[in-house]
């Protein structure tokens, strides 16, 4: 993986999730996401280690064959992010607090959705597991 476009892509899923986790995805934070792909101090960060080695073999199939199941699970997540954010923004806006557990789930099912997105992107060779938790 050429390490300028495995950085970019890094970058990319870096930048995506801190608008995810400042907006709907989780709305876990007031801080506006910087807009910059590098690591930064901000309340959500995202790393993929870069491969030293990924499998020739798999890179016909593990984007598309491969992860369709993590896909059918990736859009069933989705839609619960989305809800169980919902009311935890209507949860904040009456207590001002964010319930721990519906922010636990939402970091969970998060995870499980940038582990799929880093697999498709052939940013790594690891399956991602059917279990949250991880």
């Amino acid at each position: 993986y050429p390490r300028r476009l495995f950085d970019f892509n890094l970058g990319v899923l870096r930048w995506t999730w801190r608008v995810w986790f400042y907006g709907l995805g989780a709305g876990a934070t007031d801080r506006y996401p910087p807009f910059t792909l590098k690591a930064v101090d901000y309340p959500a960060d995202l790393d993929v280690p870069y491969p030293q080695k990924l499998s020739r073999g798999l890179v016909l199939i593990k984007w598309w064959l491969l992860a369709l199941p993590q896909y059918m699970v990736v859009c069933i997540l989705g839609y619960l992010i989305f809800m169980i954010t919902g009311f935890a923004q209507l949860a904040v806006f009456l207590t001002e607090r964010y319930p721990r557990d519906k922010f636990d789930s939402v970091l969970d099912m998060n995870r499980w959705v940038y582990r799929v997105a880093a697999y498709a992107a052939l940013m790594t060779d690891r399956y991602p597991p059917f279990r949250s938790g991880e």
